[in-house]
């Protein structure tokens, strides 16, 4: 991606706020909007239609709540939740309104820099840490295990960390397999899903 990637940036904290606008700023992208609530986070994004918007959940009018008018009125930009909660819930909330990122606020300028590309790009992440607890809490209803009995045991642990986040990458780390494996076996789950993307996939096997 050779543009620069434009973000809108919702935080109720002006110090932080300030700390990451410079941060990424002064990694090639550019921040076409500012602000402190959850209201100011869809009036920005749906009068710039920014390639991302980083926003806290923990704000005036909820961020969280924010998530889905966003995406009606911005549909082409993606929502990256940048907190500091590692509540289950909060990461189980976000990603499913329609987030495609969960980033806690104690990650360096770099890092959080890449997260941003990848979900700009079509990918998704939630930290390692937050995904392992929730695959760990995770206690599927029978009617969703019936729903989902096409998919091999082994396609049903990759499917696990796809849905909290995980890259490719992470996933085969986690499960000792070669990264082309993984695509393999997500191309398989998609199918049986009837799906066309990981984040279509996560929120069905979410429900």
């Amino acid at each position: 991606m050779t543009e620069k990637i434009r973000l809108v940036l919702v935080d109720d904290h002006p110090m932080f706020r300030a700390g990451v606008y410079k941060s990424l700023g002064d990694l090639g992208f550019e921040i076409v909007g500012e602000g402190g609530s959850a209201s100011d986070a869809v009036s920005l994004a749906t009068t710039h239609c920014p390639e991302a918007v980083l926003l806290d959940i923990s704000m005036p009018g909820n961020g969280l709540s924010a998530v889905q008018t966003i995406l009606a009125n911005a549909p082409a930009t993606k929502v990256i939740v940048l907190t500091a909660s590692e509540d289950g819930d909060d990461v189980r909330a976000a990603m499913q309104s329609g987030a495609c990122g969960y980033v806690l606020k104690g990650i360096g300028s770099r890092d959080l820099a890449s997260v941003v590309r990848t979900v700009v790009l079509g990918g998704s992440y939630v930290p390692p840490n937050l995904s392992a607890r929730l695959i760990s809490e995770r206690k599927p209803h029978p009617a969703a295990m019936q729903e989902h009995d096409g998919l091999s045991a082994r396609e049903r642990e990759v499917m696990d960390l796809i849905a909290v986040g995980m890259s490719n990458k992470l996933v085969a780390r986690k499960l000792g397999l070669h990264e082309k494996t993984v695509k393999h076996h997500a191309t398989r789950i998609f199918a049986k899903l009837s799906v066309s993307n990981r984040t279509e996939a996560a929120l069905r096997w979410r429900r």
